[in-house]
Parts: structure tokens; C-alpha cells; sequence
């Protein structure tokens, strides 16, 4: 109990810290983003105080007639010229487009591809001086009246999607951790079970073993051979159901068998002990048929398919069996006349857990298709089914010479 506990509080302190780890790598994502955004903002008011000093100098140079004031603005120009990511938008405070820059490709919007003309940016400027004042707060450049809209440039874009892309990762880092996790869960339980189905075969085998005894003392006492044999035939049950736990677990072995045979012995066996109430029905071939068999096995299915139609028939109704085959193939259909099941669940009835019965565990169709299609690659499933008259199931297996 004290191991469960702890295991279960490593595992919140797990989770509590990969989703403080994740919320500190978003945040510092968000912080950084900004402080790019801060950052670029400043160069394009670094950009547009070198535009109004170019502005002024010309103004300055075509009033006193002299070009030698442009030799002091080396660095204007070099700021003006090193834009070579940032779109941008210059226009007058009418909207009047005066300088672009950076701006090529597709426009969001179904904007027609902008080309460095001033038809194309006349017809356009409106859709991207909307877009860049959502973007970024518009720089008004005072003295020169003037307005610059720019918009984000590719890298700050590509970097706006980081914090999604790593999240996604961290999606799907989490889903595949729990696919493992899940997988190894599932592998314990399975060992779990394995485990106890071979201490149970352990088990009836001690009482087994001193039956087979008493048995044989009946024998030598003058017991009517009648009730002998049908202790005899209890006894080879119990013997087949050991034999059928010690299996779990491991790769039956697959012998050539005569299905026809095989079938009619698991269900003459059942209609001895069971309901009088019930109509057993069984047509078979007369002649043999070979199949690839693990018998033990196999009687187990046969045993569960009629006992789940025993069960929907509430110990009452008629109950059919019926072998048929082609060059291929030989299919064994189970037919009832019990509540059925709507074709929604034609699938779920094979999930183990899945029954409806107030006692069960729901394991024996989950048993039975493991044991025809893993261990003789063969097919199961609800062949027919109507609610309130009965279902019909339906085994295939590859017939052999």
C-alpha cells in the first residue's frame, strides 16, 4: 500500500513539475518575443529619426543651393540602407504612399502580389497600412509629417509560432510517453494474469490427481460403470481445463486435426449439462475435415460461444450449430435465439470487459477471438444479430490436405 502511495505521488510530483517546466519555457518564449518586438521598434525609430534628418538635409540643401551638407549624413544613409528585412509603409498624413520597402510575395487577404510600382502599391497600401497598424503601433515622424507603418519582420514571425511548435512537441513528447507507459502497464497485468491462470492450473492439479485416485477405488468397489463414466468424463474436463491455464501465456502448439470431430465432442459434452429447456441443433459434414488445431483450445471457444448463447437465451430457446465449408475454408456458425445485439456493438463484444451480463467478467469472446485469429490465424465474428431474435456467430479456419 506505502509502495502504491509513494509511486503515485512521484508520479504527480512529475507531472506538477513537467507543467512548471513547460509554463516557464512558454513565458520566457512570450518574454522573449516581446522584448524582440521592443527591440525592432527601436530600430525603426532609429530608421525613421535618419529618414527626417535626410529629409531636412534636403530641404536644407535646396534652399542654400550646396550639396555639402550630405557628406555629414554618412550615417543616415547607412541606417536607411541596412532595412533590409522590416516591410514598410512611408505615407503622407493622407495616406499617400511615399517609400516602400521589403514588401514582396502574397498579401494576407487575397491581395494581389505587390510589385515595385506605384500602381500596384496604390491599389494595395490601404490593405497593408490596416495590417501593420494591428502588427505594430504606427510612428508618426514629427517635423516632417510624415507616418511609417511597418510590419513584423520574417524572423519575428517565424519566432511568433516557436511557443505552438514547442508545445506541439511537448504533445506529442507527452502522448508517446504515454503510449510506453500504457504499453508497460498493460504488459504487467499481462504477466499478472499469465501468472495466476498457471497457479490455478497448479492448483486443481493436487485435487485432480487424488479424484483419479478415488476414481479407481470406486471401480474395485462395484460401483454402477454408469456413474463411473460420467465421473470419467468430469475428470478428462477438469484435465482439459488445467491443460488450457497451463497454455496461457505461450505458443500453443498446432496439430493436424478433424474440426468436424473436434466440434461435435466440445458440443455434445455442454448439451449433457445443460438445460432441458434449450433445442440443441447441430448439422455437420460427413466427412473429415483438416485443419491446423491446438484442441484444448479450441474446445475452449467452442465451449464460450455456447455458453454466451445459453446465457442470452436465459436457459431457454433453440440453440444451432452448423459446419459448412468450401475449397478454402470451414466455417462454424453458433445460431441462438436470444436478445441479440445491435450492430453498433458487433465490434465491442470482443474487447475484454465488455459484457452484459450483471456477473461475468466479459472475457470469454475477448478469449475466444484471441485464441482463433492470434493462435490459428483464423477469423471470428458476429455473422448476424437482431435484438429481441437472436445472433449468429461464425469461426473461419484454413482447411488443410
Amino acid at each position: 500500500m506505502a509502495l502504491t502511495i509513494n509511486r503515485n505521488m512521484t508520479r504527480w510530483i512529475i507531472i506538477v513539475a513537467s507543467f512548471i517546466i513547460i509554463s516557464l519555457i512558454l513565458w520566457n518564449t512570450y518574454v522573449f518575443f516581446q522584448n524582440f518586438k521592443a527591440e525592432e521598434r527601436s530600430k525603426m525609430q532609429i530608421w525613421s529619426s535618419a529618414q527626417r534628418d535626410l529629409q531636412r538635409a534636403i530641404a536644407e540643401s535646396e534652399k542654400n543651393q550646396s550639396d555639402d551638407i550630405f557628406g555629414e549624413l554618412d550615417l543616415a544613409f547607412e541606417i536607411l540602407d541596412n532595412n533590409n528585412t522590416t516591410p514598410m509603409i512611408l505615407t503622407e498624413l493622407d495616406s499617400t504612399v511615399v517609400i516602400y520597402r521589403n514588401i514582396s510575395g502574397n498579401v494576407e487577404n487575397n491581395v494581389l502580389q505587390l510589385k515595385k510600382d506605384s500602381i500596384n502599391v496604390a491599389n494595395n497600401h490601404k490593405t497593408l497600412i490596416i495590417k501593420y497598424s494591428q502588427e505594430n503601433e504606427p510612428i508618426k515622424i514629427e517635423g516632417y509629417d510624415k507616418i511609417l507603418y511597418y510590419g513584423n519582420s520574417p524572423l519575428l514571425n517565424k519566432l511568433k509560432y516557436y511557443p505552438l511548435t514547442l508545445l506541439l512537441i511537448i504533445i506529442l513528447f507527452a502522448a508517446v510517453a504515454y503510449f510506453f507507459y500504457k504499453s508497460a502497464k498493460t504488459a504487467d497485468q499481462n504477466k499478472l494474469w499469465t501468472g495466476m491462470a498457471k497457479e490455478t492450473a497448479h492448483q486443481i492439479g493436487t485435487p485432480l490427481s487424488s479424484l483419479v485416485g478415488w476414481t479407481e477405488i470406486l471401480r474395485s468397489e462395484n460401483v454402477n460403470p454408469d456413474y463411473l463414466i460420467e465421473i470419467e468424463k468430469d475428470i478428462t474436463r477438469l484435465q482439459t481445463i488445467t491443460d488450457r491455464f497451463s497454455k496461457i501465456g505461450s505458443l500453443p502448439t498446432l496439430k493436424r486435426c478433424d474440426i468436424v470431430q473436434e466440434t461435435v465432442e466440445s458440443y455434445e459434452y455442454l448439451k449433457a449439462r445443460s438445460s432441458k429447456l434449450i433445442e440443441f441443433e447441430i448439422l455437420v459434414p460427413d466427412k473429415t475435415l483438416y485443419v491446423n488445431l491446438n484442441k484444448q483450445l479450441f474446445s475452449w471457444t467452442i465451449e464460450n460461444l455456447v455458453k454466451n448463447a445459453i446465457d442470452a437465451m436465459k436457459g431457454r430457446g433453440h440453440l444451432k450449430l452448423v459446419i459448412t465449408n468450401d475449397d478454402k475454408y470451414v466455417k462454424i456458425t453458433v445460431e441462438d435465439t436470444g436478445k441479440g445485439i445491435s450492430k453498433q456493438s458487433f465490434n465491442s463484444v470482443f474487447q475484454p470487459g465488455y459484457t452484459t451480463k450483471k456477473r461475468g467478467w466479459g472475457l470469454g469472446l475477448s478469449l475466444a477471438k484471441r485464441i482463433i485469429e492470434d493462435y490459428h490465424n483464423g477469423k471470428i465474428k458476429v455473422l448476424s444479430s437482431e435484438i429481441g431474435k437472436g445472433t449468429t456467430m461464425q469461426i473461419s479456419l484454413k482447411l488443410i490436405a
